[in-house]
């Protein structure tokens, strides 16, 4: 019955059987290397076997997967064809694709001010390049940020890019955004914006309080919507570094050593329960998984 089908884990399987990746499906969805590995082992779990080989480097598909991959994408192209043909006969739609840090902190909170009428207006947010196109039934749109795109597309300037980040001196044209971390027990606080900026060679900068904000969380958010240029620990902005969401503009060339790690912290006595046995073993593997790809 369709109603068992596990379609969510099926469309994520034939993403990621697509780029033989999970790391480039997770970025394709907009979600994590490890909520892709999680909807492929649901799926594998309902198959009772296995549909990737996983090794050091990544994952192939083996013969089982080669072949369920060629059933899905056949039926899901045929999904595909049926919801267009349905989308004609039910009026003219149209599909945009936009990054999704632009969708969650810019276009969506202005979409409700577009009068679509009786019409759907479709958002994907993708990190990869839908190519535009016009048809009667339905039209396509992209959104990009990046220098403009090559010829054979009409592309017209919506926002304008802010001043140049190549190295650490540009910072001075730039908002830096500050954090106001809570004292903890330890003896060594968290590096700020000054210290970095002498660490990397560029004490000639200011480092101006303009924006400060109680929690880290909201510097993030404000980084992502482009309002200012943060500092963070590569391993909280990992996974939005590599969906896009976030871009580190130096790379790792000016990675500051963090006075700080990461701990479990359990009781000092006693043996833990099953359910939090289990979720230890777990932290643990994730831990040493993102550790293995940094």
């Amino acid at each position: 019955m369709i109603e068992r089908l596990p379609l969510n884990a099926l469309r994520t399987f034939a993403i990621a059987a697509r780029h033989e990746s999970f790391k480039r499906a997770a970025a394709e969805l907009g979600v994590t290397p490890g909520a892709v590995s999680r909807q492929v082992k649901r799926l594998e779990a309902t198959l009772g076997g296995t549909l990737f080989e996983r090794g050091a480097h990544g994952v192939r598909l083996n013969a089982t997967g080669r072949r369920l991959a060629e059933h899905v994408n056949g039926h899901l192209a045929g999904l595909a064809t049926a919801m267009a043909k349905a989308r004609q006969d039910g009026g003219e739609a149209l599909s945009v694709s936009v990054p999704p840090s632009f969708v969650q902190h810019w276009l969506m909170p202005r979409l409700a001010g577009f009068d679509a009428g009786e019409a759907e207006v479709a958002i994907e947010a993708s990190p990869s390049l839908t190519e535009p196109v016009w048809q009667a039934g339905r039209s396509r749109l992209a959104i990009r940020c990046g220098p403009k795109p090559a010829l054979g597309i009409e592309a017209e300037r919506l926002l304008a890019a802010g001043p140049p980040l190549a190295q650490p001196a540009d910072l001075a044209a730039h908002t830096l955004l500050h954090a106001s971390w809570t004292p903890g027990a330890a003896a060594t606080s968290f590096p700020g914006w000054r210290e970095w900026l002498d660490f990397a060679g560029a004490d000639a900068v200011d480092a101006p309080v303009h924006r400060r904000y109680s929690l880290f969380s909201l510097v993030l958010d404000q980084a992502i919507a482009g309002r200012g240029v943060a500092l963070a620990t590569h391993t909280v902005v990992a996974d939005r570094l590599a969906s896009g969401v976030l871009v580190a503009p130096f790379g790792d060339r000016y990675a500051m050593p963090s006075p700080f790690d990461y701990w479990l912290l359990r009781p000092a006595t006693g043996s833990p329960p099953p359910l939090a046995h289990r979720f230890c073993e777990w932290l643990r593997l994730e831990a040493r998984a993102f550790a293995r790809s940094a």
